[in-house]
C-alpha cells in the first residue's frame, strides 16, 4: 500500500534560498540562521502590533516614529538586538516585549527552576554565566524569585470554597535543601474535591513534628479562608486527628484513609503472608455498598478460620 507523502510546510525553494552560503555547524546557534529567523520573526511581530496600536489610536496626529534597539535575552540566553519601532506620542507599548522588560518569556522559568532546587542566587548567577555565557545581576535574579515568591503568598491566603465534597488531609515525604544541607521534610497537604468533581489543592504547610494541635491550625486556616463546611474528610490513624477536624467543622464525617487501614492491616500478618492477605482483603475495601464489604469481611473472616485449622491439624 502506497504511502502518502506529508506535504511540505515550508517552500523547498524558500528553504534553499535561506541556507544558501551558511554554515552547517550555525544553523541551529543564536548567530546562524535560527538567530536571525528568531530576530526576523520578532520584528515582524513588534511592527504588527504598531500597526495594530496605530489602527486603534484613531487619531490622525500619532503615527511611527522610527525605532529604537534593544538587547534582549533569549530563552536558551542568547543576546538579540531588536529593534523596537516607537510612535510619536509614546503611547506604543509592545506585548511581546514590554518597556523595560530585557528578557524573553521562558528565560525567568530557568532561574525559577534552578532556585527552587536550592541554588542560592549567587549560585544561579554564576550558573548561567557559565552555561549560556550571559551575565546577569543578583538583583534581577531576586527579582523574579520575588515575584514568585509573591504569587506563592497570593495562593496561600486566597478564598476556597464554601463547601467540599471530601478532603483529603496527608503528608509527603520530600528532599528540600535547608541552609545548604538537603534534609527529608514532610509536606502536609490538603486535598478537596468539590461538590462538581473538581479537585483541588487547597494548601501545602511545612512543620516539624505533625500533632493534633498542628492539624487544628490548619482547619482553623481553612475555615478563615472560607470552608464553611466538609462532608467527608478523609485522614489517617494519627491519634486527636479527629477531634480536631470536628471541633471546626462539626458535622464532618471522618473516615480513615484506606491505604492506612490496609497497612495497619498488615502489622498482624508475617512477611511472607502479606501479599496473600493483601489481596484477600481486596473485596472488602472495594465493595459497592456497606452490605456487600460486611459479607466480604465475614467471608474473609471464616477463610482465616479455615486455614488455622487446617495449620493446627498439620
Amino acid at each position: 500500500m502506497a504511502t502518502r507523502v506529508q506535504e511540505a510546510v515550508f517552500d523547498v525553494d524558500l528553504l534553499d534560498r535561506l541556507l544558501a552560503g551558511r554554515d552547517a555547524k550555525t544553523l541551529l546557534s543564536s548567530e546562524g540562521l535560527f538567530g536571525d529567523l528568531k530576530k526576523a520573526l520578532a520584528e515582524r511581530m513588534l511592527d504588527a502590533e504598531m500597526d495594530v496600536h496605530l489602527d486603534g489610536e484613531g487619531g490622525a496626529d500619532n503615527h511611527r516614529n522610527g525605532h529604537s534597539r534593544k538587547t534582549v535575552l533569549g530563552g536558551d540566553g542568547e543576546r538579540l538586538m531588536l529593534a523596537i519601532p516607537r510612535d510619536r506620542q509614546g503611547r506604543f507599548d509592545p506585548v511581546l516585549i514590554a518597556k523595560y522588560q530585557r528578557r524573553f518569556p521562558g528565560f525567568d522559568d530557568k532561574i525559577v527552576s534552578m532556585y527552587a532546587r536550592g541554588m542560592s542566587t549567587r549560585d544561579i548567577q554564576a550558573h548561567i554565566s557559565e552555561i549560556y555565557g550571559v551575565e546577569v545581576s543578583p538583583d534581577l535574579v531576586s527579582a523574579v524569585t520575588d515575584s514568585v515568591l509573591d504569587e506563592v503568598a497570593a495562593w496561600q491566603i486566597r478564598p476556597l470554597e464554601a463547601t467540599y465534597a471530601l478532603v483529603f488531609f496527608d503528608a509527603l515525604r520530600v528532599k528540600i535543601r535547608d541552609e545548604g544541607v538537603v534534609k527529608n521534610k514532610s509536606v502536609y497537604l490538603a486535598i478537596g474535591v468539590r461538590c462538581d468533581g473538581h479537585k483541588e489543592v487547597l494548601g501545602l504547610w511545612l512543620e516539624q513534628t505533625e500533632g493534633a494541635k498542628f492539624w487544628m491550625r490548619v482547619m482553623t486556616d481553612i475555615k478563615a479562608r472560607g470552608v464553611a463546611d466538609i462532608l467527608i474528610a478523609i485522614v489517617d490513624g494519627l491519634k486527636g486527628f479527629p477531634e480536631a477536624i470536628t471541633a471546626i467543622f462539626p458535622q464532618t464525617v471522618v473516615q480513615t484513609c484506606i491505604v492506612h487501614l490496609l497497612r495497619y492491616s498488615m502489622q498482624f500478618a508475617s512477611w511472607k503472608e502479606r501479599k496473600a492477605v493483601a489481596s484477600a482483603l481486596k473485596p472488602v475495601y472495594r465493595a459497592d455498598h456497606a452490605e456487600a464489604a460486611s459479607l466480604a469481611l465475614e467471608a474473609f473472616a471464616q477463610g482465616e478460620l479455615a486455614l488455622v485449622v487446617r495449620t493446627e491439624i498439620s
